[in-house]
């Protein structure tokens, strides 16, 4: 084969199969980008709510539109709301990261012996049912206790481990504006607001409304049926 021929077969190779396979490939990941993707847990931090190996999907439409692959924000149309599951950027070290928000911008914190305050008004707490404790791996039960947080306008479950020495008492603090405070539902195993501080508005990526897929990591990987399909909204 002279160079003639074969400049002329990789020009037909290019147009033919190369370039629509990586227009193909740049729709889908602009699409993934800036409408909906997926976030793949793999902390206990947001137990029982998320559990490690479970596969989140994420409405990158909840709150505004913003140009692919970056954090430039074209429309706007909501917040995130006291209670919402987001994923966003860490101030900390850029990595994605899935949490709770519990503060919005404005809002006076504290946390007192795992209790939240929110403007001064102590939150309320309540055991947690046995329907909803049916929720939780038999295996986590014993290692720690659980309660039903009704932060304002939402409740969810949170769990505490007494026995892990961990930033229980934090604040008084006021959330800058623009800015919102994140925490675990895990409370004594999160790496949240209370060590790097809250996050930007423009850093949040979009709302985690559901568990797409679920595989325990503790059994071979083997699917939680069960949880595939299910909503994060209670």
């Amino acid at each position: 084969m002279d160079a003639k021929s074969f400049s002329s077969r990789a020009r037909h190779w290019w147009r033919k199969e190369i370039q629509p396979l990586l227009v193909m490939a740049l729709v889908l990941f602009s699409l993934r980008s800036s409408l909906a993707d997926w976030n793949d847990v793999p902390t206990g931090s947001m137990k029982p709510t998320i559990l490690e190996g479970d596969r989140v999907f994420v409405n990158k439409l909840a709150y505004d539109l913003k140009v692919p692959f970056t954090t430039l924000r074209l429309a706007r149309w909501s917040s995130p709301q006291r209670g919402d599951i987001v994923v966003f950027f860490s101030p900390y070290d850029g990595k994605r990261l899935v949490k709770r928000v519990v503060g919005l911008p404005g809002d006076t914190l504290e946390l007192r012996n795992n209790a939240l305050v929110v403007d001064g008004r102590p939150v309320e707490y309540r055991p947690l049912s046995e329907g909803l404790l049916r929720g939780v791996a038999p295996a986590d039960r014993p290692s720690a206790t659980f309660a039903v947080e009704e932060l304002p306008g939402r409740e969810h479950v949170v769990a505490a481990m007494p026995w892990v020495r961990e930033r229980r008492d934090f604040g008084p603090y006021r959330v800058p504006e623009g800015q919102y405070f994140m925490m675990g539902d895990n409370r004594d195993d999160s790496f949240d607001s209370r060590y790097y501080g809250p996050v930007e508005r423009k850093q949040i990526v979009g709302r985690a409304t559901s568990v797409v897929m679920s595989f325990d990591h503790t059994n071979h990987w083997l699917p939680r049926w069960r949880r595939f399909f299910t909503s994060l909204d209670g």
